[in-house]
């Protein structure tokens, strides 16, 4: 009887956590265990451990499998890393940083970062194919426009995978951010206006609520550099 300990961390970012079922299988040289259920609910920025056993040696653990199956509801799930000790003391990671969302399993391997002449066994030459397919997959490209830089090729961000998207923490913080905007244009008479601006000293009484706040150097958040004449 062989006796892995096993490390599953979760990413400490805002709804990293889950209340999903999440198992680990272990690949080695030699074989793989039986997968094992890790928890059914994960808090963000926290750890859980377990013990795999396994009937036998698995050897050098060279990727591992992470399931995650839906309860009820859906809960995305950030994994930061998995660590893996052998019985011999050997100490085995496995960075993730990802998402993973509905049902699914996500393979990960070791993180020493060997290079494709170093994949020996034919299960890391077949994951390397895999990934290699679903990257391709993910960034496809298309034509925006004749004389245009290329795109990805979707209609919208949300055919997008979460991993590819924008951070959720910044994409929130910048939605939160674009409200209060266009509250203040609201309150200051800004979106109800219909006609220009008769001088520049309207434009600095309009803009005046957000001076100082940075949004990237534009004119709402600066001073006018210029004279009003």
């Amino acid at each position: 009887m062989a006796v892995y300990k096993v490390t599953v961390a979760t990413g400490d970012m805002m709804e990293a956590g889950t209340n999903n079922s999440i198992s680990i299988t272990l690949v080695g040289s030699y074989g793989e265990s039986h997968q094992t259920t890790v928890s059914f609910l994960f808090l963000p920025g926290k750890e859980k451990s377990l013990s795999v056993r396994c009937g036998q040696d698995l050897g050098p653990i060279v990727l591992i499998r992470l399931h995650k199956w839906r309860l009820f509801l859906e809960d995305a799930w950030f994994c930061k890393d998995v660590r893996v000790t052998a019985p011999n003391g050997t100490l085995y990671r496995f960075p993730c940083y990802q998402w993973l969302e509905g049902v699914t399993t996500v393979e990960v391997r070791e993180g020493s970062g060997k290079k494709l002449v170093d994949d020996k066994l034919q299960i890391l030459k077949e994951h390397r194919r895999q990934e290699l397919a679903a990257r391709q997959e993910a960034y496809r490209w298309k034509n925006f426009a004749q004389g245009w830089p290329r795109c990805l090729s979707v209609d919208s961000i949300l055919e997008l995978d979460s991993n590819i998207q924008f951070s959720r923490i910044r994409a929130t913080n910048f939605t939160g951010f674009l409200i209060f905007q266009g509250a203040s244009h609201f309150l200051s008479g800004f979106l109800l206006r219909h006609t220009s601006w008769n001088s520049l000293d309207e434009m600095r009484t309009i803009f005046s609520r957000t001076q100082g706040r940075d949004i990237g150097g534009c004119l709402v958040c600066c001073p006018l550099p210029f004279p009003l004449h």
